[in-house]
């Protein structure tokens, strides 16, 4: 495996578990990095004592190194980021926003900046604010999204080709196979989401966990671009979204709709019909809800498998 992201983490693999809202807790975050890779904690979804509570907890479950997922479009940031650096969190990866912001404020306490990204353009200026790596996320992948619709096998070679930093591939990922297809195109590791939020130790819903494993190919769609592109299994608030776009709605007739706590009613509440229920396309692949440890380990095991059958 490449060894980029390995030592630029102090991880045994190259694979990152997505800083998902509602669903990317402590108890996630520690099981994967106990088990080799990089756990995140998701910063969106947690108020600012919710997250120091989630970081001090990570602590005491894991001595390996984790990091938090920080949307910078969300209210309290700035009380974020200095939780963060308080706590001594080793690794930001940070998101919805300008990477300029922040990163060397972060860079400047120690802390390894990686920033995500659905372009090219955006993996330019991440680099240029001096970013350690990158996330070229495509748009299949659960959760906000870019609004350019560039997929993964077409955005990472782009983006490689461009960057001289490590490129980490997002979006539509969640067996050996696909993170063996995301190297060949040049990734140098790969993060995972969906294949996550079905685990044992995910803090979303059991309705919700219930709902990834039944959810066939065609199931989902990015929507409500106007506001932040999201991919949501296709439930009644859906269907009540796309009733709303028949009628060439405002933005704010459009955000009267989503309302508050959207995302919480649908994967942490596990209300199925008025939630929202983020999730990426890859979710018609996910058959089961297993251990963070045992989903890791199947990873790389089919990743060795393939890769020796066809190299």
């Amino acid at each position: 495996m490449n060894k980029k992201i390995t030592e630029l983490f102090n991880i045994e693999y190259p694979i990152i578990q997505a800083g998902m809202i509602w669903v990317s807790g402590y108890k996630l975050a520690a099981a994967v990095s106990n088990a080799g890779g990089l756990g995140l904690i998701g910063a969106g979804s947690m108020y600012p004592d919710v997250l120091r509570e989630h970081i001090q907890k990570c602590k005491k479950a894991t001595d390996k190194p984790f990091g938090v997922n920080v949307p910078m479009l969300y209210p309290n940031i700035e009380e974020i980021i200095q939780i963060i650096i308080e706590e001594k969190v080793p690794i930001v990866f940070t998101s919805a926003g300008n990477p300029k912001t922040w990163t060397s404020h972060l860079k400047e306490h120690g802390i390894t900046v990686v920033h995500v990204v659905s372009s090219v353009k955006f993996a330019l200026k991440a680099e240029a604010a001096g970013v350690d790596a990158i996330v070229a996320e495509g748009f299949e992948a659960g959760g906000h999204n870019g609004r350019e619709e560039t997929t993964t096998f077409t955005l990472i070679p782009m983006v490689k080709q461009k960057l001289k930093i490590p490129v980490i591939a997002a979006g539509g990922i969640a067996t050996g196979r696909g993170m063996l297809a995301a190297e060949v195109l040049g990734a140098d590791g790969v993060q995972i989401g969906s294949r996550f939020a079905a685990s044992e130790e995910s803090s979303a819903h059991i309705n919700f966990k219930n709902t990834i494993v039944e959810t066939e190919d065609g199931d989902t769609h990015l929507t409500l671009k106007e506001l932040a592109p999201v991919r949501l299994i296709k439930n009644k608030f859906y269907n009540d979204v796309q009733e709303l776009y028949k009628n060439n709605p405002s933005v704010e007739e459009i955000k009267e709709l989503l309302g508050r706590a959207r995302a919480k009613k649908g994967m942490f509440e596990g209300d199925l019909e008025e939630g929202e229920l983020e999730i990426g396309q890859i979710a018609g692949m996910i058959q089961d809800i297993l251990p963070a440890a045992d989903i890791l380990k199947n990873i790389v095991s089919e990743y060795n498998e393939v890769k020796a059958e066809m190299f």
